[in-house]
């Protein structure tokens, strides 16, 4: 079969790159192992700035719905963490 391969899978992705197939375009922590192996190398690494993280929107916190909290809530990252990272 010929012509691109295309994916969300990140295991499909990592399996396809590993292969030598293309690149592969992921989170580093999702390639760390890899890379800390060698059995994949970054490209273009001036074009891949670190990332953050996630951030949630919302407008404020009066009348915030008891499922809008409690998401709030899972997703929060306890300050300890953010710290270190």
């Amino acid at each position: 079969m010929e012509g691109p391969l295309i994916s969300g899978d990140v295991d499909i992705v990592t399996d396809a790159a590993l292969a030598g197939v293309g690149l592969a375009y992921l989170f580093e922590e999702q390639a760390a192992s890899l890379l800390q192996a060698g059995a994949l190398s970054r490209v273009l690494e001036d074009w891949c700035p670190p990332f953050p993280g996630f951030f949630l929107y919302y407008p404020g916190r009066r009348q915030v719905s008891p499922a809008l909290a409690a998401s709030i809530d899972a997703f929060r990252v306890p300050a300890k963490t953010r710290k270190s990272q």
